[in-house]
């Protein structure tokens, strides 16, 4: 038997779009109370809050986090749009280390979301980059995720001191909730720069914000080096990486949203606050309270100041990257401290083994006396 469907009509700037929304009674959200938590009501959600969530994934090449279960199923991370899609689905191809390439969604409107809900959507993963120049972000991203023994008040104590330190270097931050654990700040910037510099600018942000509080900060990579303080994740900006965009709505029964904040609410928001029903309440009341975002491009050019006073007067040069990525321009051992110690000794000790040994046949080669009537050529 066909799956029950109904067919909403979703009006965007370039015309009506119509968007099936299949099996719109499946229970989505158990935590929330009965007939509140349905797929249909996901789906009118992301309708509600349509200026907002375009506005986050506009022109961006966008991963889906499909959940067709439901938040307590299990996730999907889906790059490739499916060959068979409405024609006035748009896309943008984005390509890969290995060669490979995908084509992936690129929103531009609000049916674009709605079509992708129907697919189990919970959140949208954007690149922090535009169709128009995939390889140049024009959006930095710093996140502020808590390690076990730390507390949600400790976030608001180190995203304050983000807004401390990007004010300081003229540049604006906007905040938002991640809608799981954390918090998320953005900063719009020109799209001029390279990941590999954009990356580093966050790790130069993370790095001095860990300076300034070290007893609840941390730009570690390894978790062994954590400990319990908040992490500023800087490989969240390497290429192809990606975090829930402002508006998403999380794989947890409560259907909490990714919820952009102002500076002022960071002190008292909770993360349980907004979900896919007070955040409609609160689009209504509020709007878009990030809507200013894409009019307040910060230069980049304070934090490349930062790395390079970093490099000259701490010593302090690149950090790892993911364990996917091939080995990086300058990147450290990537190996956890606990075995990069001996690791790096044992190599170390055959390098100079080599270079011993070179140096003693060198040294051969020099007595070696030529035999007569064959000179050196």
């Amino acid at each position: 038997m066909p799956s029950p469907f109904i067919e909403l009509e979703v009006d965007t700037p370039t015309g009506e779009r119509t968007v099936k929304v299949t099996n719109p009674e499946k229970t989505y959200f158990s935590a929330l109370p009965a007939g509140r938590g349905r797929k249909l009501d996901l789906v009118e959600y992301y309708l509600a809050v349509a200026d907002g969530i375009v506005r986050a994934l506009a022109e961006r090449p966008t991963v889906l986090k499909r959940h067709p279960d439901g938040a307590e199923g299990e996730a999907i991370y889906q790059k490739r749009v499916p060959e068979k899609r409405p024609e006035w689905l748009e896309t943008a191809t984005v390509h890969f280390p290995s060669g490979r390439q995908a084509t992936e969604l690129c929103p531009v409107d609000v049916a674009h979301v709605a079509w992708a809900a129907n697919l189990g959507t919970l959140d949208f993963h954007p690149w922090p980059s535009r169709r128009a120049d995939t390889e140049r972000p024009d959006e930095l991203r710093v996140d502020l995720d808590p390690m076990p023994g730390t507390t949600y008040d400790d976030v608001r104590t180190v995203a304050y001191e983000v807004q401390a330190l990007l004010d300081e270097l003229g540049l604006v931050g906007w905040p938002k909730t991640s809608g799981s654990k954390g918090l998320h700040v953005y900063v719009r910037i020109e799209p001029r720069w390279s990941f590999t510099e954009v990356r580093r600018c966050a790790l130069a942000l993370g790095r001095e914000v860990e300076r300034r509080r070290p007893e609840i900060a941390t730009s570690k990579w390894w978790k062994e080096e954590r400990g319990e303080r908040v992490f500023l994740d800087y490989n969240r900006m390497a290429r192809d990486q990606t975090i829930a965009s402002a508006y998403s709505v999380r794989a947890r029964p409560q259907a909490t949203v990714s919820a952009p904040l102002t500076w002022p609410e960071v002190a008292e928001a909770e993360i349980a606050d907004f979900d896919i029903w007070t955040m409609r309440e609160r689009f209504t009341a509020l709007g878009d309270v990030h809507a200013g975002i894409d009019l307040a491009v910060s230069p980049l050019e304070p934090l490349l100041e930062l790395v390079a006073r970093q490099e000259r007067d701490q010593g302090l040069a690149e950090a790892p990257y993911p364990p996917q990525f091939p080995k990086m321009e300058g990147e450290p051992l990537r190996s956890r401290p606990s075995v990069a110690g001996p690791a790096a000794e044992k190599r170390a000790a055959a390098a100079a083994k080599t270079a011993a040994a070179q140096t003693a046949a060198d040294a051969d080669r020099a007595r070696t006396t030529p035999r007569p009537g064959r000179g050196p050529r």
